[in-house]
């Protein structure tokens, strides 16, 4: 059996300028982080033939172009195996849709274990390029490459994405006391919204492809945000950090009447009365995850459980995806 494991992520500056509309034109850049929660995919040989998996859904199959999963149907098929006899197994920390881009960690983590699994390697480039192949070449899903790339590295992370596709990464240069702080005062609390991207990303997408004008000054604002986020975290001035991700999340907010709602916003301002500096929603909104840097995180924590979210603690994640069994 081979297990694989990639970690979910953090952005931390300039989300949103990883789509393709965006970038191919105008570049983009931003800031993430991986944690230490992790997506798991199991690779098996099962002793009857045949294709086994084993998500959210039981599949048995003969052929892998009957295989309803998306993504593991297009691996599989990436991989060209003859009379594929595998079984697949999942496993997640924190259920998809809550903004810390299981997807793209799912992706990786199930081409690291089938490559694996047939004694191959696939290096961390490879294995994002791969996966962006899939979830937007090949499905036409309209997500960006940060997911799949943050995954794969891990770290906390500057991405460089090229009018031609290309994508640079590069580790922030932090100092040990930068890293613990920044590790210590950001705080998770989910909101109970579970929510697919799709809709909001995909009204970016069109609008951005049009040339929307609004909607590319707001990208090319955030843009600049996810420069100004780097320099205040590499300089460690993690107040003006946190300062920045409430200014962020005031452009996000304007992009698309679906990334926040009236509950939302009731408790972000209520957080930004009890010891934060400034956050946002984590991923393309609706729900999941508000995310904030705390000047005082016992009072954030206490004042936060009282309004009812709970909340999920974090370590950062430099390993990206690994194979833990093999």
């Amino acid at each position: 059996m081979i297990i694989a494991r990639s970690p979910l992520r953090i952005t931390l500056g300039g989300g949103g300028t990883d789509l393709a509309s965006y970038y191919g034109e105008r570049e983009g850049f931003l800031v993430s982080a991986a944690i230490d929660k992790y997506i798991y995919v199991s690779v098996m040989r099962p002793f009857s033939p045949g294709i086994y998996l084993k998500y959210s859904s039981l599949e048995h199959v003969d052929r892998v172009a009957d295989i309803q999963h998306r993504i593991i149907r297009e691996a599989l098929a990436m991989q060209n195996l003859e009379k594929p006899q595998i079984e697949i197994s999942t496993l997640a920390d924190i259920p998809a849709g809550t903004g810390l881009g299981s997807s793209g960690s799912f992706t990786t983590a199930l081409l690291k274990a089938l490559y694996t699994h047939q004694r191959k390697i696939a290096h961390a480039q490879e294995l994002a390029e791969m996966a962006c192949e899939i979830e937007i070449d090949r499905l036409g899903d309209p997500v960006g490459k940060q997911d799949q790339f943050i995954a794969a590295f891990g770290g906390i992370t500057s991405m460089t994405f090229h009018k031609d596709h290309r994508v640079t990464v590069k580790p922030l240069r932090l100092s040990r006391k930068t890293m613990f702080d920044l590790e210590d005062n950001l705080l998770l609390f989910f909101t109970g919204f579970n929510r697919t991207a799709a809709s909001i990303l995909k009204d970016q997408h069109v609008r951005s492809l049009t040339g929307d004008a609004d909607m590319l000054r707001n990208l090319d604002y955030v843009k600049a945000l996810g420069y100004r986020s780097q320099e205040a975290l590499e300089s460690g001035q993690l107040e003006r950090f946190g300062e920045l991700m409430d200014e962020h999340w005031e452009h996000k907010k304007r992009r698309s009447g679906g990334i926040s709602n009236p509950q939302i916003d009731k408790w972000y301002s209520h957080a930004m009365s009890n010891g934060a500096v400034g956050g946002k929603l984590v991923g393309a909104g609706g729900g999941g995850f508000l995310m904030f840097y705390a000047a005082d995180r016992s009072r954030l924590r206490q004042s936060m459980a009282d309004a009812g979210l709970e909340e999920v603690r974090f370590r950062f994640d430099f390993e990206g995806t690994r194979v833990v069994l093999s």
